[in-house]
């Protein structure tokens, strides 16, 4: 199936490891153009090193609205324009605290919050603009990262169907993907395997298909839902969880 990415121009935060990583790697398989941001110096120049000449890096806070502006308003001057948006970005925030949940309100929601309202103006004035935001399977059931993670991974699903509506007049889509337990080895499911092996064995015992999600499967599906391919597809949340939920979607 042609996806019709070639030359697509795509922001993507997060994009120097784990999920975010894979979301940019598919993109550039396709054809499209990536600006990619994450926090960290050495993981943003590492990733632009192996990504070579189509993905462009920047180190920005997304918890800061301003670098967050600048970071978007530079990538689509330099791409001449914005067709594509995926906040990836997370705080992975687990505690009762205020402290815990004011970084990860700060992170998860209003860092998305920020990224979309920085790029509207710039989808606005696309052929095809998307937005693919990044929720959770935590958002849908209780579980071991029911709060702050959970809570505001479901509030951004959502932001996700109240932007889907609001945005239609304007062409632009906006669906959802929620993953389910995704491994990779500096992930959070790497740090339990090391760190607590009777809760990771717990865990993947519960996964149906025997086995946690891969971030190339998260991937594959963001990248769909972004391209032409689902073009009369919005307000959607696509669970990608082998199964691991329960709860029957009508």
């Amino acid at each position: 199936m042609d996806l019709h990415l070639t030359g697509r121009r795509v922001l993507v935060s997060g994009g120097s490891r784990g999920i975010g990583r894979a979301i940019v790697e598919q993109f550039l398989a396709e054809g499209a153009q990536v600006s990619f941001c994450a926090r960290s110096q050495a993981g943003v120049a590492a990733a632009s090193a192996a990504f070579g000449a189509n993905a462009i890096g920047a180190v920005v806070d997304v918890t800061k609205p301003v670098q967050v502006q600048e970071w978007v308003t530079s990538s689509a001057e330099r791409m001449g324009g914005l067709d594509i948006v995926v906040p990836n970005v997370s705080a992975l925030a687990g505690g009762e605290d205020l402290a815990t949940w004011q970084r990860a309100f700060d992170t998860d929601l209003l860092g998305t919050i920020a990224m979309v309202q920085a790029a509207l103006p710039a989808l606005r004035s696309s052929s095809a603009a998307a937005i693919v935001l990044i929720s959770s399977v935590s958002g849908r059931e209780i579980d071991l990262f029911a709060e702050p993670y959970g809570v505001l991974k479901a509030a951004l699903t959502h932001y996700g169907k109240t932007l889907s509506t609001r945005l239609a007049k304007d062409g632009i889509r906006v669906n959802t993907v929620a993953p389910g337990n995704v491994y990779f080895t500096d992930g959070v499911w790497g740090d339990i395997e090391r760190n607590d092996p009777a809760t990771f064995a717990a865990c993947l015992a519960a996964n149906p298909m025997g086995r946690m999600g891969t971030p190339d499967e998260v991937a594959r599906a963001t990248v769909f839902l972004a391209s032409s391919a689902a073009s009369f597809t919005t307000g959607a949340c696509l669970l990608v969880d082998g199964g691991l939920t329960r709860g029957v979607q009508f």
